[in-house]
Order: C-alpha cells, then sequence, then structure tokens
C-alpha cells in the first residue's frame, strides 16, 4: 500500500523535518508514553500519525483523531502495520468516542491553535475515564511570543499561565506542572518542589554556582491532569531528557559558529582591502594634485614668456640676443 505524501505546512510535524521542533515533538510523546503502559489511548490532533504509532507500542489500543483527511490518509498508509492503532476523523470540540472510553488523552501543541478552547477541554473530560488522565501542551505566550517578539501565523489564542490554570483546573482538580525547554537536549522537568527522579540544575552563565532544580522559564508547558490524585500519583514525578544520539543541534551550532567566523574573516578581508584601495585612491589624488600643480606652474611661466614677448622691448633685444651681445 503505497503512503500517501504529506507535505510540511510550517506548522504541522513531519517526521524528518529538520531543526528543533522534531526535537520537541518526538520528546512529548516519549514523554507521553509513561501513563500509557496498557491503556486505552486518545491523541488528539495527531496529524501525520508519528506519535500514536508511538504511543500504540506502550499502549493497549491507541486512537488518533485529526481533522484533516489528507493527514489520516497518509497516517493509516504509513501505520497500517499496527493492529492496535486506528484513526478518525473528528475536531477538537466534537470528539468521535464515547463517554469515559479512554484512560489516557494526549494533545500537544493543540490548543493555541482552536477558539473552542473551553469546548476542547469539555471534549477531553467527556471521553475520559473518571481515573484517566489528560496529558496535553501548549506554548508559553509570554516565553514564545512575547519575550521573543515573535508571531506564529498558525496560532489562534496562546495562553499564559494563568489562563492554562484556569481552563483546565474547571474539569480537573488535579494537576502536575512540567516545563520544556529544547537546547542541545529537550528537558521536561516537573515543578514539584520535591526532588524528582533523576536531577536537573540550571544555572546562568553569569551566576553558574548558584542553580536550581527546576526550568526558570519553560518554553511550553507540558501538564498532567486528572479528577483523581490518586492517578497522578501512580506514576511518580520525574525528569525526562531527550538526546539526539547524531548531536544534530550541536553540529548545527558548530556549522552556524564556523559560518560566522568565516563571514567575520571574510569582512576583516574586505576591510583590509578597502583600506588599501582607499591608500591607492588617496595616494593616486595626491600624484593627480603634484601633477596638476606641476602643469599649472609651467603654464604661468609659458604664459609671462608670452606676455613679456609681446612687448617692444622684447624685440629691440632680440637681434643683439641673437649675435650673442646680449643674455635672452
Amino acid at each position: 500500500m503505497s503512503v500517501p505524501e504529506l507535505p510540511f505546512t510550517g506548522e504541522r510535524f513531519i517526521p524528518g523535518t529538520r531543526g528543533e521542533i522534531w526535537v520537541e515533538h518526538w520528546h512529548r510523546y516519549h514523554f507521553a508514553a509513561r501513563w500509557a503502559a496498557g491503556k486505552r489511548v486518545l491523541d488528539v490532533a495527531c496529524g501525520e500519525g508519528y506519535g500514536s504509532a508511538l504511543l500504540a507500542k506502550h499502549a493497549a489500543h491507541v486512537t488518533g483523531v485529526d481533522i484533516s483527511e489528507e493527514a489520516l490518509a497518509h497516517a493509516r498508509a504509513a501505520y497500517a502495520a499496527q493492529g492496535n492503532l486506528r484513526f478518525e476523523a473528528g475536531s477538537c470540540s466534537a470528539l468521535p468516542l464515547a463517554d469515559a472510553s479512554v484512560d489516557l488523552a494526549v494533545s500537544f501543541e493543540t490548543v493555541e491553535h482552536i477558539e473552542e478552547q473551553e469546548r476542547f477541554l469539555d471534549e477531553l473530560a467527556r471521553v475520559l475515564a473518571p481515573d484517566g488522565v489528560l496529558v496535553m501542551s501548549c506554548p508559553n505566550k509570554l516565553e514564545y511570543s512575547d519575550r521573543r517578539n515573535y508571531t506564529n501565523e498558525f496560532h489562534v489564542r496562546e495562553l499564559y499561565r494563568d489562563e492554562l490554570r484556569a481552563l483546565v483546573a474547571k474539569r480537573f482538580a488535579h494537576v502536575a506542572w512540567y516545563g520544556q525547554r529544547p537546547t542541545f537536549f529537550s528537558v521536561i522537568a516537573p515543578e514539584a518542589q520535591a526532588q524528582p527522579e533523576g536531577h536537573l540544575l540550571e544555572v546562568t552563565e553569569a551566576a553558574p554556582a548558584q542553580g536550581q532544580p527546576r526550568l526558570e522559564n519553560p518554553l511550553y508547558f507540558l501538564l498532567v491532569a486528572s479528577r483523581r490524585a490518586e492517578s497522578l500519583a501512580a506514576v511518580a514525578p520525574a525528569l525526562s531528557v531527550l538526546a539526539d544520539r547524531d548531536d544534530w543541534v550541536h553540529k548545527d551550532y558548530e556549522k552556524v559558529m564556523s559560518w560566522l567566523e568565516m563571514v567575520a574573516k571574510e569582512r576583516d578581508q574586505l576591510r583590509n582591502a578597502v583600506s588599501l584601495q582607499e591608500a591607492a585612491i588617496g595616494a593616486q589624488r595626491a600624484l593627480g594634485e603634484a601633477q596638476a600643480a606641476a602643469h599649472a606652474a609651467e603654464v604661468r611661466l609659458l604664459e609671462a614668456d608670452n606676455a613679456r614677448r609681446r612687448g617692444w622691448r622684447w624685440w629691440l633685444r632680440l637681434p643683439l640676443v641673437r649675435l650673442g651681445l646680449l643674455k635672452r
């Protein structure tokens, strides 16, 4: 069965897309897989289907839902071999699942794309079992847009932390907050004050000895929510780190730095060439001015000689000069 090609739009992630986008997206699904073991799972806005397929390796069954028929056709063909995975058409405001039919609902970078955010959360709460768990993410507007002076044309309504908290708290009484920021690694870290499994220490270059065991300004929020505290307690808070085995980000960083060094050298060479050119132009200008001054002096001498020759005394002296009796 041939797999329909799915183009990269600039927003919907497609496996193979280069850049930090792949680190961010894959890390979220690996993170969510901790709650998926043996569960009935829903992946809302599944897109290409790669995340649903990853969750299906751990879950009893996974349903990927997306509004794009193009994406669904690709996903069904690309992941047809996984028998515990299916893809359904549906919108965030009307999920095609029965009440309390899933144990884990996953939705990454979805809520900021829709106006009906309240309805979306209502639908997630409806399809989740009473002890079900929601794992979702959205950009942190303060970091993602405000501080970077950046506008994502695909986003309808981004959320600040308090707005996201209010949206979720209406449906889920218990929430554990995590933050994600891609660097040379992608890190997802719990905000819980208790030290989680693993170790995280965030410092600054200016104060490397002063660290704290949390991400101060995450670029994205990830949260795990449930109606029951024991559902959250079943999976202990843990630090999650995704590392690129091929080290693409660091290699790209080295490539960029090498390019910048090359540009800086070329800039210095151009500056030296310009300086030499300016010096040569200055020398040419001085030579031209000297030649012009010499020419002007010669002209003045000729003009003076011509003026002298026009006088009557010069003509009276000329015969004597020719006889050698007088000097010119």
